[in-house]
């Protein structure tokens, strides 16, 4: 029976070394699972550099693993998929599930198509990784940034209740709505980001070129200029000797606001300033409504339970300020309250959807509750998105003309002025 050397980490998260006998590189997982250890590293001892034994999260020594297709790049070669690719290796992969293949099987097919893709790479080494016995939502975190920590939570969530077809059609559901959301916004944007660039440029123009001929022009007449005339000077003359003081100023309150976010309570204070944001703020709470009820209620329907589910869907979720929420309803959950008043005594959801979910726990239909409210945020989600797309557009139209009509306005007065003056004289 062969020696496996291996890396692994204890409950406390402490490093280990050793080595351990087993059949395969998947009874040697399973071994070390058993003795309560996490496995890093997994070698067979006396492979050649060539084996296709490899590290369980792409760290071997050998930088490659033959699989159907080719070579099977490590970890950390691999490429990120691109929203679009993502979405298709989802839909393939749930397709494939429902009809009935495994797991290994579903990601073989996957890998075999014809046609050349990033997603036959990363398939080939998640189907490595599972032939080997790593779970699959622990495969997909060794894959880099191609699957973040929301999409690999709510895998291992449909992986513990036997439901991991249903949250990887959600998670297409999810993943066409941020592609919406992405092509919205961008198509939204173009008009008003050429305006806004044109405008920066043609007061770039103004007060470099033109803004000091005028004042030169003007103070040969003698006479007193307007006072919105006179503060345009000013602001172009301060601009033209103290440019490299000012770019250090913007560059350093840059820095200083991302160094200051970075921190534990500066991004706690960030996570929580974004959801007060007119306009954006109540898109952002409708998303979260919208993915919270939605994956309760998938999880919930189908054998987890409640606290294991708040317990999945804190961890997937991003925001720390609404993961200290989740936090919070989970230990009253846990201290025998309702889902309903647990949520109610934060203070942070809306009544509507606390009416809708309290009647659930009334009638013994939770589930079909979280299922009703998923739905309603997702309709409000896609209410909010058309509203701030059709908000952008004129906003960004009406500053512009405000910066431009107050310079062309200073410059025609200041004019106007000494034209008048003249005629006087």
């Amino acid at each position: 029976m062969p020696f496996f050397s291996f890396k692994a980490q204890d409950a406390v998260g402490r490093s280990e070394n050793g080595r351990i006998e087993a059949l395969s590189g998947s009874d040697a997982y399973r071994k070390l699972r058993e003795l309560g250890l996490q496995p890093i590293k997994v070698v067979e001892e006396g492979a050649k550099p060539s084996s296709e034994k490899k590290s369980f999260f792409g760290s071997s020594s050998s930088s490659a693993v033959k699989a159907t297709t080719g070579e099977v790049p490590s970890a950390g070669s691999l490429p990120k998929l691109t929203t679009p690719q993502l979405l298709f290796f989802t839909e393939e992969l749930a397709e494939l599930l429902e009809a009935g293949l495994q797991l290994e099987g579903a990601l073989r097919v996957i890998e075999q198509r014809q046609e050349k893709s990033p997603v036959k790479v990363v398939a080939a080494h998640l189907r490595q990784l599972v032939r080997e016995g790593v779970g699959f939502s622990n495969a997909l975190r060794s894959c880099g940034k191609s699957f973040d920590p929301l999409y690999c939570n709510l895998v291992a969530a449909g992986e513990a209740g036997g439901v991991l077809p249903q949250i990887l059609k959600r998670q297409c559901a999810h993943l066409e709505m941020v592609g919406e959301l992405g092509k919205k916004v961008t198509s939204a944007l173009v008009y008003p980001a050429i305006v806004f660039s044109s405008a920066i440029l043609l007061m770039f123009i103004f007060l470099t070129f033109l803004v000091p001929q005028l004042s030169v022009l003007l103070g040969k007449s003698g006479q007193k200029l307007p006072v919105i005339t006179q503060a345009l000077i000013t602001v172009s003359l301060f601009c033209a000797h103290w440019w490299w003081a000012i770019a250090a100023f913007i560059g350093a309150i840059i820095t200083g606001l991302r160094m200051a976010v970075a921190t534990p309570t500066g991004r706690a204070w960030w996570h929580r300033a974004q959801l007060d944001v007119p306009v954006v703020g109540p898109v952002l709470k409708a998303r979260f409504y919208a993915e919270v009820m939605q994956n309760l209620s998938t999880l919930v329907s189908n054998g987890v339970t409640m606290l294991s589910a708040m317990d999945l869907m804190r961890a997937a979720t991003g925001n720390v300020y609404l993961k200290e929420l989740l936090e919070q309803v989970g230990d009253m959950v846990r201290e025998g309250s309702s889902l309903a008043s647990a949520m109610r005594r934060t203070g942070f959801f809306p009544p509507v959807l606390l009416d809708i979910l309290a009647v659930g726990e009334q009638t013994g239909d939770l589930a079909g509750s979280l299922a009703r409210a998923a739905k309603r945020y997702d309709r409000e989600l896609t209410s909010r998105i058309q509203h701030l797309t059709t908000l952008i557009q004129p906003a960004v139209i009406l500053i512009v003309a405000l910066f431009v009509g107050v310079v062309a306005y200073s410059m025609i007065s200041g004019i106007l002025s000494s034209v008048n003056a003249l005629k006087a004289h």
